[in-house]
């Protein structure tokens, strides 16, 4: 694997953790604060911060842009026919940068169901409950 393709794994995988950070702020972070009493936080923010508003309204989109993502990242982790140079420093270094790349992802994916739920499982899943 050159050193360039590397870099843009490198960019991949961060752009990746920054695209479902976004689902979790629009949509899990909000229901959490409320559930707790922080109702005036979340006002207070989404007043502050218009972006938060913008990424609510849009969840649909959010959420999938996010999960187009995050198949493309997991593709490429495990894509087949990967190969690590023979040159040891080289070795090392896509080795390590494969356990990152897989320890990001599935630290993204979590993010992403997080927000999954609490956008489109979570009210369901409660009003079945009271039934």
């Amino acid at each position: 694997m050159s050193d360039n393709k590397l870099i843009e794994m490198s960019y991949l995988r961060w752009i990746t953790l920054f695209m479902v950070s976004g689902t979790l702020l629009c949509c899990a972070l909000p229901i959490l604060l409320v559930t707790l009493g922080f109702g005036a936080v979340v006002a207070s923010v989404n007043y502050n911060i218009p972006g938060f508003i913008f990424l609510a309204e849009h969840k649909v989109w959010t959420l999938t842009i996010a999960a187009l993502i995050l198949m493309a990242l997991a593709w490429i982790i495990w894509r087949p026919n990967q190969h690590c140079p023979a040159e040891p420093r080289l070795a090392d270094l896509c080795n390590k940068s494969k356990k990152l790349n897989k320890r990001i992802f599935w630290l993204s994916l979590t993010i992403w169901f997080i927000g999954f739920f609490s956008s489109y499982l979570l009210l369901p899943l409660r009003n079945l409950l009271d039934l």
